[in-house]
């Protein structure tokens, strides 16, 4: 399979869940856990698909999102957030996010699910 997936979550326990998960199902996997970290790994390698939440520190989920667009780095992007207001969602589509998902509402299993569907 050999597609390259970067999780960007400040919650690092869910982020190393489902780094170990999406491994299992034969993904290459890398966890960061800042937005700052986020673009640096961007800039240092190419990823099929980036795991993105939208409030962490240093630097945001709408702000990677941005510079993503900038730096035009040709990498599908599906939020994870807890934010589920229509403005949010509608926001983080609008700087080319492919989907978005409420983290709470989302089971791990249907992450991936997701995450599969995408790169398929």
């Amino acid at each position: 399979m050999n597609k390259r997936i970067l999780i960007v979550d400040d919650e690092k326990p869910l982020a190393k869940a489902l780094e170990l998960k999406l491994t299992h199902e034969g993904f290459d996997v890398k966890a960061v856990f800042n937005g700052v970290e986020a673009i640096e790994a961007l800039k240092s390698g190419v990823f099929s698909l980036v795991l993105l939440d939208l409030v962490m520190p240093q630097q945001g989920g709408f702000k990677v999102l941005e510079e993503i667009q900038r730096l035009k780095f040709k990498t599908s992007v599906i939020v994870s957030s807890n934010l589920s207001q229509d403005e949010d969602i509608s926001r983080a589509k609008a700087l080319g996010a492919v989907d978005y998902f409420v983290k709470s509402d989302t089971t791990l299993a249907d992450i991936v699910d997701k995450i599969k569907e995408h790169l398929a």
